[in-house]
């Protein structure tokens, strides 16, 4: 088989990788604190005819040999963590993290997972909940009777009950950061969970250890930049037709050698 086609089958392999990655950038536009990911590509082995360095001759070197490569392959996806853009929605619930750092809740199993999600709500049992229900680490509980609920950049949480003058701490908000958040594992519903290639989880109040601080009544906004995502996709459109071109090519040659024989 022409070794051309099997390189471009590769290159349309990975062009169809990368499309799905940008898919999925795009199609988490408007996710709160999604975060984008990109395709990291490597190329595949190389066939040696000749080895760089190696004597053509008596006392004669080769200065850069003659290797044939076998294509390419989508080696990796990586998670950009760079922080969003942060919307005012002035409803108190809704916390953002500015800087590094993710709130934790409480799977089903008893396992910790991490998020940058900050839309609160509360739970049938006045339990601060993510979107999805699952309740935040360490769990704070807020009395039916508050008329206001207060979170400081520190993490602390107050309350004001209805005919008090003065509000009442009730809790605090811990932050999570890893020494490589791109090793976490995304989990979805934007959720993260720990892994060897993330490291353990250094938890910590708010505004320490590099942490990020907790602004009230705001949200992130996914870090997807759409007009840089559309580039891409064309980008990665051209470089399919141009593979496919390849292969159209390698079989007009094969069909051309064939013809002659």
């Amino acid at each position: 088989m022409n070794s051309a086609l099997w390189v471009s089958k590769t290159g349309l392999s990975a062009m169809d990788k990368q499309l799905n990655v940008v898919a999925n950038n795009l199609a988490n536009v408007s996710t709160t604190a999604f975060k984008k990911d990109r395709a990291v590509f490597e190329d595949l082995m190389y066939k040696t005819v000749r080895a760089p360095g190696g004597l053509s001759a008596q006392n004669a070197e080769l200065p850069s040999g003659l290797q044939l490569g076998t294509g390419v392959k989508v080696g990796a996806t990586q998670k950009d963590f760079s922080n969003g853009d942060y919307n005012m929605t002035d409803r108190q619930l809704d916390i953002a993290i500015q800087g590094k750092g993710f709130l934790q809740v409480l799977q089903p199993d008893g396992t910790i997972a991490y998020t940058r999600d900050g839309s609160l709500q509360l739970n049938s049992q006045g339990q601060l909940v993510s979107s999805g229900g699952l309740v935040v680490e360490p769990g704070i509980q807020i009395d039916p009777d508050a008329v206001e609920i207060m979170i400081a950049e520190d993490g602390i949480v107050s309350v004001r009950r209805n005919g008090d003058a003065d509000a009442q701490q009730v809790g605090a908000i811990n932050i999570a950061g890893f020494i490589n958040p791109t090793g976490l594992n995304a989990a979805g519903q934007n959720l993260f969970t720990e892994t060897n290639a993330s490291g353990p989880p250094i938890v910590g109040v708010p505004g320490t250890d590099s942490l990020g601080t907790i602004a009230q009544g705001m949200l992130e906004a996914s870090n997807v930049n759409s007009i840089e995502e559309l580039v891409n996709m064309i980008t990665t459109q051209r470089a399919y037709e141009m593979n496919s071109k390849v292969i159209a090519s390698a079989d007009g040659m094969m069909s051309f050698a064939i013809q002659q024989l």
